[in-house]
């Protein structure tokens, strides 16, 4: 078969494909014949080795995959070869074939195809850890989604009308900021005309938000520090935008912020029947036709470098993926 590897730590173009070995399941292992595989900052990160989970090189790179289980080990119930089945896998997506725990395996609603259900695992269910989980975000609380036209952050924006709250998106430009609003904001902020901060406190009364999304980082971070309401919480997803910030402790302090790190992937390795719960009522919101993926590019696998360096570019609205 062939896989994207990465066999020496760089950037996206350091990657290569080859032909490599069909992987054999283990017990309680399945292998997926790859249809899709969505592209993901974390898979930036890893092959950087940036990222907290470090796989012996060399290794594939991707995190989601969705496909038809081609072989199951012994002890795995409920899948069979020939099941359409998506999952998270953390690394090893970016090829013909991967091998996975089977309880990280979730299968295909009826009509959600595999570009679609590539693209949906981890962006959804990392917005749902964070809003609910982490955040305790609650209905009638005003959300503040950094990057809300990425492919996190447009999960943000669905959950976060679901949960009740009233969403203010904030995107770079028209065309990302008129994205977000049809999935769901109320209000829009347009961060390279105007300030984060300034123009959360217009739309607040000069109260501020409850909770703040933020995979953007850096200015975006520091801005909306300075615009929360008493006892926000601050969800730190991730560093998009290139610096990782320092936060000052003393403005913490004044209204009794909470800084809250959001790993979903991490908190998935402990305890992988999170997949399963999680995922399983979002599907049910996408059966119900609450949640909307939005694709921006699709890539063969062979271009997998090219789909990463288009991520990279924070150019596309919605989710990059790679197709077998």
């Amino acid at each position: 078969m062939k896989a994207v590897l990465c066999k020496a730590y760089g950037p996206p173009e350091s990657l290569v494909v080859e032909d490599v070995e069909s992987p054999t399941p283990g017990p309680g292992e399945v292998v997926i014949s790859v249809k899709a595989a969505s592209v993901n900052f974390p898979d930036v990160l890893i092959i950087q080795n940036k990222y907290q989970v470090k796989p012996p090189l060399p290794f594939s790179p991707g995190s989601e995959v969705a496909g038809v289980v081609k072989a199951t080990g012994d002890h795995v119930n409920g899948f069979k070869p020939g099941d359409r089945v998506m999952a998270i896998t953390t690394y090893g997506a970016f090829a013909e074939e991967v091998k996975t725990d089977a309880r990280r395996l979730l299968p295909l609603p009826a009509g959600m195809d595999f570009t679609q259900a590539a693209a949906f695992g981890l962006t959804y269910a990392t917005s749902d850890f964070a809003l609910r989980d982490r955040g305790e975000l609650k209905a009638g609380e005003t959300l503040l989604v950094l990057g809300a036209a990425g492919g996190v952050g447009l999960t943000a924006v669905e959950i976060g009308k679901i949960l009740g709250a009233r969403v203010i998106a904030a995107a770079g430009g028209p065309e990302k900021l008129a994205i977000a609003r049809g999935h769901g904001a109320d209000e829009l902020i347009d961060y390279r005309q105007e300030s984060i901060r300034d123009r959360v406190r217009a739309l607040t009364d000069g109260k501020g938000v409850d909770v703040v999304f933020d995979p953007v980082g850096g200015d975006a971070f520091d801005q909306a520090l300075r615009a929360v309401n008493w006892e926000a919480r601050m969800l730190v997803i991730g560093f998009a935008g290139g610096r990782i910030q320092a936060v000052p402790a003393n403005l913490i302090l004044v209204k009794n912020i909470s800084v809250i790190g959001v790993v979903w992937g991490a908190q998935a390795e402990r305890a992988p029947v999170l997949i399963s719960s999680y995922l399983s009522e979002l599907l049910s919101w996408w059966e119900a036709g609450k949640l909307k993926p939005v694709i921006a590019k699709v890539f063969p696998l062979a271009r997998a470098s090219d789909a990463l360096t288009a991520l990279l570019s924070r150019q596309y609205a919605g989710k990059i993926v790679l197709e077998t």
